[in-house]
C-alpha cells in the first residue's frame, strides 16, 4: 500500500502533468512542440502505471525497482527529443535541424554504451543497475546540453520569451535531477531521496503549463541584451 506521502506525491504530480497537457492543447501550441505532448503523454502513462505497481507490490518491491528504474531512463530519453525541440527552434533559421537530430542519437549512444562499459567492469552486472547509471548520465548530459543551449540564446540574441522561459525550466529540472542522483549516491541510506526525485517531477509540467498559459506566442523580451551586451 502506499503511504500517505508517496500518494499525495503521486497526485501532485500526475495532476501537474495532466493540466500542463490540456494548457498545451488550448493553446494549439502540439503541432510545434509536438515532443512536449508526447512526453507529458509518456509521463501520465507511466504514473498509472506506477501508482498501480505500488499498490499491488509496495515501494520495496523487486517489481516496482524494475519498472521506476526502466520507466525513468526512457522518460529521460524522451526528454531528450523535448530538447532537441527547443534546439531546433532556436536554430529555426540556420537550416542545422538535420545535423541536430544525428548528434543526438550519437550522444544517446554514446552515453548508453559508456553506462554499460561502467557497470559490465564492476562487480556488480545487474542489467538494473546499468539503467539506473544510463538515468543518472543521461541527466548529467542534459544539464551540459542545456546549459549549451542557454549559451546559444544569449549568444544570437534570442528573445522569444515562451522559448527563453521553456529552455530555463528544462535547466532547473536537469540541474535538480541530476543533482538528486548524485546525492543519492553518496548518501544512500537517507530516506530523503525517496521523495526528492518525485518531487522534482512537479517543476518541469507546472513550469510548462504556467508557460503555454500566461505567455502568448509572440511575446518578446530583451533578455538577449542583458546577457550579452554590446561591447
Amino acid at each position: 500500500m502506499l503511504d500517505p506521502a508517496h500518494y499525495a506525491i503521486w497526485v501532485v504530480v500526475f495532476l501537474a502533468e495532466l493540466f500542463s497537457l490540456i494548457c498545451l492543447l488550448r493553446r494549439r501550441a502540439y503541432s510545434q512542440h509536438i515532443a512536449f505532448v508526447l512526453y507529458l503523454c509518456a509521463c501520465i502513462g507511466t504514473d498509472v502505471a506506477s501508482y498501480f505497481f505500488l499498490r499491488h507490490s509496495g515501494f520495496e518491491s523487486d517489481a516496482y525497482y524494475y519498472f521506476y528504474y526502466y520507466s525513468q531512463s526512457l522518460l529521460t530519453i524522451c526528454l531528450y527529443f523535448v530538447l532537441m525541440n527547443l534546439y531546433a527552434q532556436v536554430f529555426s533559421e540556420m537550416g542545422v535541424g538535420n545535423h541536430l537530430r544525428a548528434g543526438a542519437m550519437l550522444l544517446l549512444g554514446g552515453t548508453a554504451g559508456i553506462s554499460y562499459y561502467l557497470v559490465a567492469t564492476s562487480s556488480d552486472r545487474l542489467v538494473t543497475h546499468f539503467v539506473a547509471e544510463v538515468g543518472q548520465n543521461l541527466y548529467f548530459v542534459g544539464v551540459l546540453l542545456t546549459y549549451a543551449l542557454w549559451g546559444v540564446i544569449a549568444k544570437v540574441r534570442e528573445n522569444r520569451t515562451r522559448l527563453v522561459q521553456l529552455v530555463l525550466s528544462m535547466g532547473v529540472y536537469v540541474s535538480l535531477s541530476a543533482g538528486g542522483y548524485a546525492m543519492i549516491n553518496l548518501y544512500p541510506t537517507h530516506h530523503f531521496w525517496e521523495y526528492f526525485l518525485p518531487l522534482t517531477s512537479v517543476w518541469l509540467p507546472a513550469s510548462w503549463a504556467y508557460t503555454f498559459l500566461k505567455v502568448p506566442e509572440d511575446a518578446r523580451l530583451a533578455t538577449a541584451r542583458v546577457l550579452a551586451p554590446t561591447p
